[in-house]
């Protein structure tokens, strides 16, 4: 009789979504079938970034039948990013390097020219990175591009032998410039190696600033020329509050709002065919959405009726054809991977190209629901919470998952792997745009400088406790997993809320701050000053904030992850954490390290490999397994 009754309470412990189809591993972690589409000028060919374990191959295909033109990549660790149409039969594009799953790609002088065929390739800059500042429309055979070495210059380019001639240089040391629609340079906006964002404008060759602020303040930088090309579109955050759009007279300095969220800035902008008419502002709120800013262009009404047309998902329109006919489409939501369309203006349809991950059915997938709180300061924060597919969302076992970065990147609404996985396995995850984070304006990410290890920690504490208040969690089967920088705080969470947390998973995260000073990203005098911005100055604060020297506090079973290759977050910070633990009588309940591993893994079986036993883990400490256990 107790045998029996142990086992209904063991069924009723268990999440309801237990019962729903267990996705294999490796449906959520094999690579996607695209990750970047983009057509020709005149809309016959288009350009696919096809990722692989260790690259990205670049594909060239005919519009009309999908067949292949051309097909190339760069090697090993090699991704190409921005791929960009110099005309109808060459190509341009930058190659990063990466070499693991949450490190940051770097470039090395890497944009380069194709034709659509493979042939032809350039290395243009010959070791110097150039950025593409203006694809001059009326000019097939030139472009403009900026670089910085301590001054900002700008120059023509030659897409097809590489010759470079300077135009104009400036007075920052990492700038970006703006021309008009006549080809003159008017702006340059950028930062300076010890954080400082300026804005100059021109006029004749006098640079005149107009704008200066320090790195977590105000902003106020160029997106480019209205149609009459007098007026200028501005990005103004002040304060260092969200930015919002405004058109700028620069005579009477006139200024006129044009979109405003007030919660987040704008992630993108899209504008006209003839790059003349700024028509939508993309806000990342929530579930994303476009503020269409021009309603009565013709254009517009065009990309707003095909988002009617795909309620519940998002729509990323990319650059169109130069006639304005043919355009591409990204479209995705939380529950399903990026879909491609090409969308013609004649026929008015839209025409399936691909599906990312076709082996995803979104019916399977957990919804992503935003939410907003408020931390015990009073500072509102943002973020998601994925609650099981078939779950009724009630006392659910609970993943926090705090992001990376952590100063700029932030959480999203979408398709997310990882939070699928463990919601299709019963567990709820809690992801907070924490302070620190991005997109919410600078002023709020200032507010997690030199604090990472206090109220950046409060926040996911709170919102641990909102997530428990409104009934979602149990609060005895709660755990916090991240990567990265997430992987610290994962880590220093359990060392500052002993009592909150389960378990802690660490993935290739930092453990001692001072030990970030080996980084690679620690060489470059941006880099120096924003450790020294973001980091406590004193020894004893940063001690005070880095995880191995508070181990005496842990009580929460850790599982430790690192690749041995790792030169963003060196494994050295892992291997001293589980020094310090010892020394107090401790030891992780697992440490997984892969040899030829980087910033997070990429191969799919050490994927596959990870997820299991992590699954385990949290299984053991929060699941069915801990569940079984409470009812004994």
């Amino acid at each position: 009789m107790k045998s029996t009754i142990r086992l209904v309470l063991f069924l009723l412990l268990l999440p309801m979504a237990a019962w729903a189809r267990e996705v294999p591993i490796r449906d959520f972690f094999k690579d996607p079938e695209f990750t970047s589409i983009s057509i020709s000028p005149d809309g016959k060919h288009m350009a696919v970034t096809v990722p692989r374990e260790d690259r990205t191959v670049l594909a060239v295909l005919r519009v009309s039948d999908q067949g292949i033109v051309g097909k190339w990549d760069y090697g090993e660790n090699r991704y190409f990013r921005r791929v960009i149409w110099a005309n109808n039969d060459r190509l341009l594009f930058y190659v990063t390097f990466k070499t693991g799953r949450f490190d940051f790609e770097t470039m090395r002088g890497d944009l380069y020219a194709s034709n659509i065929d493979g042939t032809g390739r350039l290395d243009i800059p010959n070791g110097n990175f150039y950025r593409i500042a203006d694809l001059l429309p009326d000019d097939p055979d030139h472009i403009l591009v900026e670089r910085a070495i301590e001054t900002s210059f700008l120059s023509r380019l030659n897409v097809n032998n590489g010759r470079i001639t300077t135009v104009a240089s400036a007075p920052v040391e990492m700038g970006s410039f703006l021309v008009d629609h006549a080809g003159s340079v008017r702006y340059v906006s950028g930062a300076m190696n010890d954080g400082r964002n300026v804005t100059y404008r021109r006029d004749g060759d006098v640079w005149t600033q107009v704008h200066e602020s320090e790195r977590n303040g105000a902003t106020f930088y160029p997106l480019g020329f209205d149609a009459q090309n007098k007026q200028v579109y501005m990005a103004k955050g002040e304060e260092g509050q969200p930015e919002s759009v405004i058109l700028l007279d620069p005579d009477t300095r006139e200024e006129t709002q044009v979109s405003r969220n007030g919660i987040v800035s704008p992630s993108a902008y899209l504008w006209s065919s003839d790059e003349k008419t700024l028509l939508g502002v993309w806000y990342e709120d929530g579930v994303p959405y476009w503020d269409w800013v021009a309603p009565e262009h013709p254009e517009t009404k065009v990309y707003a009726g095909l988002v009617k047309a795909f309620p519940g998902k998002a729509l990323r329109f990319l650059r169109p054809s130069r006639d304005g006919r043919y355009f591409a489409m990204r479209v995705y939501s939380d529950t399903m991977p990026p879909e491609a369309y090409l969308f013609d203006r004649q026929t008015g349809k839209a025409s399936f190209l691909t599906s990312s991950m076709e082996w995803i059915k979104p019916e399977e997938m957990s919804s992503m629901k935003p939410i907003t709180l408020k931390a015990r300061d009073g500072l509102q924060l943002h973020g998601y919470i994925t609650i099981p597919e078939g779950s009724d969302g009630k006392n659910l076992p609970l993943i926090v998952n705090p992001h990376g970065g952590p100063h700029g990147p932030r959480d999203e609404w979408g398709f997310n792997p990882e939070v699928q996985l463990f919601a299709n396995r019963g567990y709820a995850v809690l992801q907070i745009n924490y302070r620190g984070s991005g997109g919410y304006g600078n002023a709020f990410e200032g507010k997690g400088y030199r604090k990472w290890g206090t109220t950046m920690q409060d926040d996911l504490t709170d919102s641990v406790r909102w997530a428990v208040a409104q009934g979602i969690a149990d609060p005895n089967r709660v755990c916090i997993y991240g990567a990265s920088y997430g992987g610290y705080a994962a880590l220093m969470s359990a060392v500052r809320e002993p009592d909150l947390y389960k378990c802690t998973v660490g993935y290739v995260g930092v453990y001692d701050l001072d030990a970030q000073r080996d980084a690679d990203f620690a060489d470059s005098k941006f880099g120096q000053s924003y450790l020294k911005d973001v980091y406590p100055p004193e020894k004893s604060e940063r001690m005070a904030q880095s995880p191995a020297y508070g181990v005496e506090r842990l009580k929460a079973p850790v599982l430790l992850v690192h690749g041995k290759k790792d030169v963003r977050v060196p494994i050295k910070n892992m291997y001293f954490l589980i020094d310090q633990m010892a020394k107090v009588g401790k030891q992780p309940d697992g440490v997984i390290v892969e040899d030829k591993e980087a910033h997070g893994f990429r191969d799919l079986d050490n994927q596959i490999n990870l997820y299991t036993k992590m699954l385990a883990f949290f299984d053991k400490y929060i699941g069915s397994k801990a569940a079984a256990a409470a009812t004994k």
